[in-house]
């Protein structure tokens, strides 16, 4: 665990955050139906570490971080930084926070203009959020291109002109050009070859200790949230189910649905079994969800109390947070 996170002084809270989005709908007879993407979820994100949100697709976890950055308006709840809630924030004053949480995309080249160079695109990130006077940014944007690896000289090119690994390596340069204390990094290495993957990663890494930042890292893959998290928490269906410091959720978890998840995970030592746990039938429509525990109509282990009982997410220690009736028998 990053020796530099403080347990008692989380720099960001989600408070029962809800995010429905409506359906247009087809007639007037029919009627209104929301999906609910992200339903009544809380956490709490420390300085200095890197917490990462799984889940299958849907789960809501990217909806999760364009929440907090107010790209999706939430629809109920509250998210603090330092304290000051970002909902109740002004455009004006949001442009200001946003500057202190940055994100980095999926699609590098979708999130970059491709008519502008690099130089612009980080001379513009800087101006909006006042970063620096313009006659010391030139040794600022050096300084950004030999932190991302790649040569000053690249700053006169557009997007196009780079590789797949060299964009995601601009859209990072990006985020750090205006200091920022937290990154959100939505599937940030999904679209890229497995061997640079773990080259940006390590320089996310190497990023997070320069300059002391604080990751929300949003992924499907568990091998490569098992190589950066300090902790991480599963979603399902718009759901929390559990939340762990990563070493105690990859070796002893609790939720059968974040079981099967690590189940599917290849394992490359022969002496080692890894038994595939496969899930019956398809993950529920977020428009109607079903009642009690949201994965009961999955679960290999389901009553008639988690059809009927939403299970509240508790705290099994130390720092193990699951959301399941039956989760302590389950691990005898």
């Amino acid at each position: 665990m990053n020796s530099t996170i403080k347990k008692d002084s989380p720099i960001l809270q989600v408070i029962d955050l809800k995010q429905y989005f409506p359906l247009k709908k087809e007639s007037f007879l029919q009627p209104k139906q929301v999906v609910k993407a992200v339903d009544n979820i809380s956490f709490e994100l420390f300085a200095g570490e890197t917490l990462s949100i799984v889940g299958e697709s849907g789960c809501g976890k990217s909806t999760t971080g364009r929440s907090i950055l107010r790209l999706d308006e939430p629809t109920s709840g509250d998210i603090l930084f330092k304290g000051i809630s970002l909902p109740s924030l002004k455009k004006k004053d949001l442009r200001d926070v946003r500057g202190d949480i940055q994100v980095i995309f999926q699609d590098p080249y979708a999130s970059l203009n491709p008519r502008r160079t690099i130089r612009q695109m980080l001379d513009e990130a800087m101006d909006i959020q006042r970063v620096l006077p313009k006659n010391k940014r030139e040794e600022r944007m050096l300084e950004l291109m030999s932190y991302v690896g790649l040569r000053p000289e690249y700053l006169e090119r557009y997007p196009h002109e780079f590789s797949g690994g060299q964009r995601q390596r601009l859209g990072i340069a990006r985020a750090l050009a205006v200091n920022p204390e937290i990154i959100i990094c939505d599937e940030a290495v999904s679209a890229l070859d497995v061997s640079i993957q773990a080259q940006i990663l390590n320089l996310l890494k190497k990023l997070q200790r320069d300059f002391h930042l604080t990751f929300l890292f949003i992924s499907h893959d568990l091998s490569v949230v098992r190589h950066i998290s300090d902790r991480v928490m599963v979603m399902y269906l718009g759901k929390i189910v559990e939340i762990a410091d990563k070493k105690k959720l990859f070796e002893s978890p609790m939720h059968p649905y974040t079981k099967a998840l690590l189940s599917a995970i290849p394992v490359t030592d022969k002496k080692k079994k890894n038994e595939r746990i496969i899930l019956k039938g398809d993950v529920p429509s977020p428009i109607s969800p079903p009642s009690g525990c949201r994965f009961h109509t999955r679960c290999p282990f389901a009553t008639v109390k988690c059809k009927e009982v939403e299970p509240l997410l508790r705290n099994l220690g130390p720092n193990h947070f699951v959301a399941c009736h039956f989760a302590e028998e389950l691990m005898q």
